[in-house]
């Protein structure tokens, strides 16, 4: 069955019995519905706080890897071996569920319900960050219009784009305001997808609604013609868009396929963003649970490096084990076998591509952590290969097991459940955070691209030259490292599988998110708005007339 079938052929039980397994009370709910819930804040207490387990993966494969699967999988193992747990994950994006990648709800008999609300509309967040994001745009423009509230914003140098939750490349450089005098001011500006929005970024980055408003009050939109800051306090328009954020701020509760409860809360990009789920959804299940399972995107080069240094540094917060996710297919992929012959058993090219699980290894005891491998099991893959890849965890002494969790649930967790338990319980002590937010701009980029990537330098264009004086001049030296950079390799450059060495990192430009609290230094040509392949998976997605969904994935 697909994984739509599989959904369609749970039981789920009411959102309110799933709150009382982590001791809510149902009069606090706001329900959205029978299967999906919103959860007051006043549940976050950080004198009750469980474990934490982050997972993350080696660099995928244009596909994935299965890092959500995984993550669902191993909450309900944790629960069917007796350890109280919840999973804490973002929300999907409209871009990738029509696009190339499908849905984020996991998939087989480890995935979340009700599957196709979650991967849809849900209960809307997306929506209220892009109208906040768009309210901000038009504030902007509507001044540079006045001629009696003027804040004397120079056009050219305004860097706050438009969003929206789709893929569309022909949105990434536009031109606004024409038309005559009283459509505005005529400007180049561009969109970029909502999962870039810095209001997403804010929104998951906060420890409160008084810090999100703060936050929003400190974006950076442009200058003035006599070269002075302007922030969207300045504008007067962060009252209106925390208003609009209001309900959005609050965690999402919903349950496995398995009932084991979950929080599903903001959806940023690992590639071309932080790409963690919200602080306060992280504390809420740190709070409610003795383990609370979550996940950053994409590899441990990109959503597991910014997971550390800005949302565990920003919270207060520190993982107690990392499970790396590691697949045959991926493996064989970054040993030189091509993308349609994946299938086929090959030891020599899992062989050739066990650098690339190498290097993620070394980075994650680069903070201080403690590594798990989760081989997350595909069908095609052979004894063989998976004896091969245990073996060589076990020479390298870091703690292994399948996860046979797309087929078998929390039932093919729990070897891995009994791994994480006893690492946790053993082996947990704080990460050390990567550099010093004190270090200069250049000294953290370089770092992360060395450190991290293995990187041999970095190139910084004129533009990006021009934006670290302009960081400088703002005072602004001081924020975190968002990266923005291509998932498909630990280089800039998509097409440099394994384990690639001597390259230089190419930043090309740096974007200022003042109230996010980071810099986002953009790599090679990775885009924040992403396009359509060639066939999206759009043309799969259909409803009948009883309202029956068909074609997610």
């Amino acid at each position: 069955m697909t994984d739509l079938e599989i959904a369609h052929k749970a039981t789920m039980k009411p959102i309110v019995d799933i709150a009382e397994k982590l001791g809510l009370d149902t009069e606090d709910l706001e329900l959205y519905g029978k299967y999906k819930a919103k959860i007051p804040l006043k549940y976050i207490d950080r004198k009750k706080f469980g474990k934490l387990i982050l997972v993350s993966a080696i660099s995928p494969t244009p596909a994935g890897e299965g890092k959500t699967t995984v993550s669902i999988g191993l909450a309900q193992g944790l629960n069917r071996i007796g350890k109280q747990s919840v999973v804490v994950l973002r929300e999907p994006s409209l871009g990738p569920v029509f696009g190339i990648k499908g849905g984020a709800t996991g998939g087989g008999y480890s995935q979340l319900l009700p599957m196709e609300d979650i991967n849809l509309h849900f209960t809307g967040d997306f929506s209220v960050v892009e109208k906040a994001h768009n309210l901000l745009a038009a504030i902007i423009d509507n001044n540079l219009q006045s001629k009696t509230r003027s804040l004397g914003i120079d056009p050219r140098s305004v860097s706050w784009k438009r969003v929206m939750d789709m893929n569309d490349r022909a949105l990434r450089n536009i031109v606004v305001g024409l038309g005559g005098l009283s459509n505005g001011v005529p400007r180049e500006t561009g969109f970029d997808i909502t999962a870039a929005s810095e209001v997403m970024a804010i929104l998951c980055i906060s420890s409160d609604f008084a810090d999100l408003k703060e936050r929003l009050g400190n974006i950076f939109v442009g200058m003035t013609y006599d070269k002075k800051p302007v922030y969207a306090r300045d504008l007067k328009a962060h009252g209106a868009m925390a208003a609009l954020l209001k309900d959005a701020f609050k965690p999402n509760l919903v349950q496995t396929i398995e009932n084991t409860p979950a929080i599903i809360h903001g959806g940023p990009f690992a590639n071309i963003a932080q790409g963690t789920n919200t602080v306060v959804a992280t504390q809420t299940g740190l709070s409610l649970a003795d383990y609370t399972v979550t996940e950053a995107g994409f590899g441990f080069d990109l959503g597991a490096e910014k997971f550390l240094d800005i949302k565990c540094r920003a919270a207060g917060i520190s993982p107690q084990a990392v499970v790396l996710v590691a697949t045959v297919r991926a493996l064989k992929y970054h040993g030189g076998k091509p993308l349609a012959a994946l299938k086929q058993p090959d030891v020599e090219a899992l062989a050739k591509g066990l650098p690339n699980l190498e290097k993620h290894l070394e980075n994650i005891r680069a903070f201080g952590l403690t590594p798990i491998v989760a081989i997350n099991l595909f069908a095609d893959d052979s004894k063989e290969e998976i004896g091969f890849l245990l073996e060589y965890c076990r020479e390298k002494g870091v703690p292994a097991a399948v996860a046979d969790v797309w087929g078998k649930g929390g039932a093919g967790a729990e070897d891995l459940a009994g791994l994480v338990a006893e690492v946790v319980n053993r082996d947990a002590k704080p990460f050390k955070p990567l550099y010093s937010l004190k270090d200069s701009v250049k000294s953290k980029i370089e770092t992360i691209a060395k450190t991290i990537y293995g990187a041999e330098a970095v190139d910084y264009s004129p533009r990006a030259k021009a934006d670290l004086e302009k960081i400088h001049s703002l005072g602004l030296d001081g924020l975190a490292i968002c990266m923005a950079k291509t998932q498909k390799s630990l280089s800039d450059n998509p097409e440099l599988l394994g384990r690639p060495k001597d390259f230089v990192i190419t930043v090309r430009e740096i974007e200022i998110a003042s109230g996010a609290g980071f810099l986002i230094p953009i790599t090679g040509q990775i885009m924040r708005m992403p396009g359509l392949p060639e066939t999206p998976a759009s043309e799969m997605i259909d409803v009948d007339v009883d309202g029956k969904i068909t074609g997610l994935f």
